[in-house]
């Protein structure tokens, strides 16, 4: 659950929470991307769990 979108300097920004394997599941396709995508860097905060979000929403 949490949120994804596009930046204006074409970075992309995510905030999400749950399991940490599948966490972990996204933060390796992060450093892949999307079929066409171009992934420099990646960088990951971890913090404590909230259950503040409820589904996944993407903004542009």
């Amino acid at each position: 659950a949490g949120w994804v979108r596009n930046l204006s300097d074409g970075r992309v920004e995510t905030l999400v929470e749950g399991e940490k394997d599948r966490l972990d599941e996204l933060i390796k396709f992060c450093h892949v991307g999307p079929r066409g995508a171009r992934v420099r860097n990646v960088e990951v905060e971890w913090s404590d769990y909230k259950g503040e979000f409820r589904g996944f929403k993407i903004t542009r």
